[in-house]
């Protein structure tokens, strides 16, 4: 999956869909909880701790794009862009841990299965299918914009199929009583959160890392350089995300000592517009000149 590290999604457009988000996730985690207390389903108090990371998660993205928005001061010349990535990174890792807690459970909970009321499970995941669904689409449009926003999608959509997963989950139970079926339903939960969040999990230790982002390609970049008329190498590459939606450059570029400085400007701006098509927009280009075969000592 490819991310526009330079064309980032309007905050304004994405406000409105995290808050919803937010409030109808938040809703249904209390009705998760109270109904999986009451009738002590071990999967419907799973998935509520997924459904709470979440929560937790939407507003942390929704953190990072103000901060990614703020402007840069003496001390942080790049403002707080990079709180995008460390956030996207955070996001990741809390919820693989969540892993953890509820696959010990469900291992617990498969030895000493406990009768539960499979009908009522199957309704409240009917109301998470509608929520979670809501909510994924309000993300569908941007999610290959920015990993922050691919992060809030795939984590509403992984919630709507585990929801649809506890309907059929709880049809089973009301008609077999093979309560040992809610247990089963924690694991596929974590199986699922694996699954999607991994991928994002990469993304964020390369961009955290300082790593090329995954939608540069290096040797087209290098290409980009060498293949401009008057340019004899290009080299000392450095490339990196500020952000979840900036990538910057670095690189030398060695010219022919014949060229004017209007045909150096001229070369430095070619560069800079393939870039922009590289998904670069930051660029820092030093010049240098080729120096072995130059007659005059000033060179």
């Amino acid at each position: 999956m490819e991310y526009n590290h330079d064309h980032s999604p309007k905050i304004e457009n994405l406000n409105r869909a995290f808050f919803i988000g937010i409030v109808l996730n938040l809703a249904y985690v209390f009705i998760q909880v109270i109904i999986g207390l009451k009738i002590n389903s071990l999967s419907l108090l799973s998935d509520a701790g997924h459904n709470f990371l979440d929560v937790g998660g939407l507003a942390l993205s929704l953190l990072a794009f103000k901060l990614s928005k703020t402007k840069a001061t003496e001390k942080y010349t790049y403002g707080y862009k990079k709180a995008s990535i460390i956030i996207s990174l955070l996001n990741a890792i809390i919820l693989l841990i969540s892993i953890g807690a509820i696959g010990y459970e469900a291992i617990f909970r498969f030895q000493n299965p406990e009768p539960i009321p499979g009908k009522i499970i199957a309704i409240i995941a009917v109301i998470g299918i509608f929520i979670n669904g809501i909510s994924a689409f309000m993300f569908f449009r941007d999610k290959d914009k920015d990993i922050n926003v691919k992060s809030a999608f795939l984590h509403l959509l992984s919630d709507t199929l585990v929801s649809l997963g506890l309907v059929f989950g709880g049809i089973i139970i009301f008609y077999t009583k093979l309560y040992w079926i809610d247990p089963l339903l924690s694991i596929i939960i974590c199986i699922v959160i694996i699954v999607s969040t991994w991928s994002l999990l990469k993304d964020s230790i390369r961009l955290s890392l300082d790593g090329v982002p995954e939608n540069i390609d290096f040797a087209k970049v290098e290409q980009a350089g060498k293949s401009i008329d008057g340019v004899l190498d290009f080299h000392h590459i450095h490339i990196w995300a500020i952000s979840t939606t900036e990538n910057a450059l670095t690189g030398h570029l060695v010219v022919s000592k014949n060229l004017t400085s209007e045909q150096i400007y001229a070369i430095k701006d070619k560069l800079k517009h393939e870039l922009e098509h590289l998904n670069i927009g930051h660029k820092t280009i030093e010049i240098e000149t080729d120096e072995k075969n130059c007659e005059d000592e000033k060179c």
